[in-house]
């Protein structure tokens, strides 16, 4: 573990002296113009404000409520006490991320594969928890999306830690025999990271609590907890946007953009994940006469929310092929030629090759026998499907891209190390058959 541990950090340091003290734009990591940007404007005492035209139409000068307040703040702090340094901040962050992924995805390896996880005497592999987690923890290691993110300022790295430590508390809530305040509360700490790194989580939430009260059936007050310290994280934001706006916004302005965006009529009925230049910018999308109206960032947010589902209403048939067409370039693995050298090594290296280790993992769980379809929804594994086929969701139906993906990869990782110790164990025995005696 150590030796996985060290490499991890190997990689994404390497990552991070790659992409150096420069904040230039790389492949998938434009966004981190914007908190580089936005880290400067809090350190000169201007707020969440942009300090001049920004993406995508916000004003210099006016509030923004566009990007994760959470991660803005990090890069804050570490520009506060080592300058403005971003090689400080991606260095600081691919040591902890190195650090925090495989240790987290050795966990759960303990937890989903734990004795008490599974009933099935058949299934061998469920005494082989130490090596699950090593194999789990070495995949998460080297996996290319996840050190080359570890380098760049945007929520990516953290996003995914947050999610992984999310469903290592539930898991462990659910699988001890009483659970302690202190794990509700933990929850909620964990929940309250995640959304404020990135608030697409919230719509999340929801099926994970149902899934707890099924296992545990808690008190009322129990399962309120983790909400009630979510939303003490979420409180003093939403204080500031009503300050910042002169409106609602529960956290970030940035939802109605994308729904807009990802379902406009000039798609047809075929979805591309990056507009090429020939079929002009995403700013040119957005209505004229909205943008006459001056509208603050969260008016015009909650304008485009509205304006999209009009479009939806007004062809539904459209709307359902659109986001059937956002299927494929969700699970795209394979190279392309509009995408870069790196774009290409990243998809193919990473998701490309360890693809069919995840699916016969994922095949070999599905064939796990329960006693009846209540311990079967109570297991570990139906927690991971759950989050696998509602983030999926929420993504086809509304806007689709490679690394949108990558929590979920996180999380399929346990089973492409189910697999590999399958092979590994069935190459053992065929090795001691044909020993000689």
């Amino acid at each position: 573990m150590v030796a996985i541990l060290l490499l991890s950090v190997a990689l994404r340091v390497a990552v991070a002296l790659y992409m150096g003290n420069q904040v230039t734009p790389l492949p998938g990591v434009a966004d981190q113009e914007s908190y580089h940007h936005l880290a400067q404007r809090l350190l000169g005492g201007h707020g969440f404000t942009v300090g001049e035209n920004w993406w995508p139409v916000t004003q210099a000068g006016e509030p923004t409520a566009h990007w994760s307040y959470l991660y803005t703040l990090y890069v804050t702090a570490v520009y506060f006490l080592f300058g403005v340094n971003p090689l400080a901040a991606r260095l600081i962050q691919a040591v902890a991320v190195g650090l925090l992924m495989p240790w987290l995805a050795y966990r759960l390896a303990h937890k989903l594969f734990s004795p008490t996880s599974i009933t099935d005497e058949r299934m061998v592999e469920r005494e082989q928890g130490p090596w699950l987690g090593l194999a789990a923890a070495g995949i998460t290691a080297v996996y290319i999306y996840f050190f080359y993110y570890a380098g760049a300022l945007m929520t990516e790295s953290f996003y995914i830690v947050a999610i992984l430590w999310t469903i290592d508390l539930a898991l462990g809530i659910a699988q001890t025999e009483r659970p302690r305040l202190r794990q509700w509360l933990l929850l909620g700490l964990a929940l309250g990271v995640t959304v404020l790194l990135r608030q697409l989580f919230l719509l999340f939430i929801p099926f994970l609590l149902a899934w707890l009260w099924w296992v545990k059936r808690p008190s009322p007050l129990k399962l309120a907890l983790p909400l009630l310290v979510l939303l003490l994280f979420m409180l003093p934001w939403m204080v500031r946007n009503y300050l910042a706006f002169d409106q609602f916004v529960l956290l970030n302005t940035n939802s109605g953009y994308a729904f807009y965006w990802g379902n406009h009529p000039i798609y047809g009925a075929k979805f591309i994940p990056i507009l090429p230049e020939e079929m002009g910018s995403y700013i040119d999308l957005l209505p004229k006469d909205l943008l006459r109206q001056n509208l603050s960032e969260a008016a015009l947010d909650s304008a485009l929310l509205r304006r999209a589902l009009e479009n939806i209403m007004a062809d539904p048939g459209r709307y359902l092929l659109l986001s059937l067409s956002r299927i494929p370039p969700y699970f795209e693995f394979w190279p392309t030629a509009d995408s870069g050298l790196v774009s290409n090594l990243a998809r193919v290296g990473s998701f490309g090759l360890f693809l069919p280790f995840m699916l016969y993992g994922l095949w070999r769980t599905l064939r796990y026998r329960f006693p009846s379809w209540a311990a079967w929804l109570s297991s570990p594994f139906t927690l991971i499907y759950l989050f696998a086929i509602v983030y999926t969701a929420i993504h086809v139906l509304t806007w689709t891209l490679v690394r949108y993906r990558l929590p979920i990869d996180a999380l399929l990782v346990q089973f492409a190390a189910l697999s590999l110790l399958l092979i590994a164990n069935r190459r053992h025995a065929r090795s001691r058959q044909v020993a000689p005696q």
